[in-house]
């Protein structure tokens, strides 16, 4: 399978070459490095497909907000669900 490179600058979007794949590079917080780590040992999934499947479901919820619905949450049986509110 070929590589894929992908070269952005601050006025262009991503150029891919090469395949369906694009490569970025992104600076993450300790608190949010922390929480890649905690998915990948609850998943057990590469950090890859880890930061993939976040990614979906970001924007499955942000979908679902832009189009007026609601995402409600339940922590655990017992609990309230509560209304998840995604900023």
């Amino acid at each position: 399978m070929a590589g894929t490179s992908v070269s952005t600058t601050q006025d262009q979007p991503p150029v891919r070459e090469g395949g369906s794949h694009e490569r970025v590079t992104v600076n993450l917080t300790k608190k949010t490095s922390d929480a890649l780590t905690e998915a990948v040992r609850l998943s057990r999934d590469s950090k890859t497909d880890t930061i993939n499947k976040a990614l979906q479901v970001y924007a499955l919820l942000q979908q679902v907000e832009a189009d007026g619905g609601a995402i409600y949450l339940r922590e655990n049986a017992g609990a309230e669900q509560e209304r998840l509110r995604v900023f």
